[in-house]
């Protein structure tokens, strides 16, 4: 049985383990970092299956300071958004649904927000997150190269109707 909760300081080595756990699929990041994002987030959200760490979700709003050139993208080109800047489901628990849920809970947590944001690594490639981003209803909005260029990225969104 999965349980969602909102993630709390005590959570961060966890999230962290899992985080690099799954880098190049994301960015890496160090304690600090994840802190300065969690307290501007307007989610962070934990996913556990029998009481350990099998997922989360950051997510934040347009009003962030975040000097990311991927929120930076959308920040740029639309007015109101939410930036899921990470998702992460242990590789033990893919293909249960986590990713699919916290993604549902983001949703109905803001059903005024008119867009979800997210980007996706297309160098290296990560098609399992293309396929996966793609159905939610995400479609690609743009790309750019990022560190240097040793990456590229898929820049997508969701839009979404008011209320739903």
């Amino acid at each position: 049985m999965i349980h969602f909760e909102p993630a709390t300081e005590a959570d961060y080595q966890d999230i962290l383990r899992l985080n690099e756990a799954a880098v190049p699929a994301v960015s890496s990041i160090d304690e600090p970092a994840l802190a300065e994002l969690h307290r501007q987030a307007q989610f962070l959200t934990l996913a556990r299956s029998e009481g350990k760490l099998a997922g989360f979700l950051l997510v934040l709003n347009e009003q962030a300071d975040y000097a990311s050139l991927n929120y930076q993208y959308f920040k740029n080109h639309y007015d109101r958004f939410l930036y899921v800047d990470r998702i992460v489901v242990s590789e033990a628990c893919r293909g249960q649904g986590i990713g699919a849920s916290l993604y549902t809970a983001l949703f109905e947590a803001a059903p005024d927000i008119p867009r979800v944001t997210c980007e996706v690594n297309v160098r290296p490639p990560n098609p399992g997150s293309l396929r996966f981003h793609g159905s939610l209803g995400f479609d690609v909005v743009g790309e750019q190269d990022t560190d240097g260029g040793a990456k590229r990225v898929a820049l997508m969104s969701c839009e979404r109707q008011a209320g739903g």
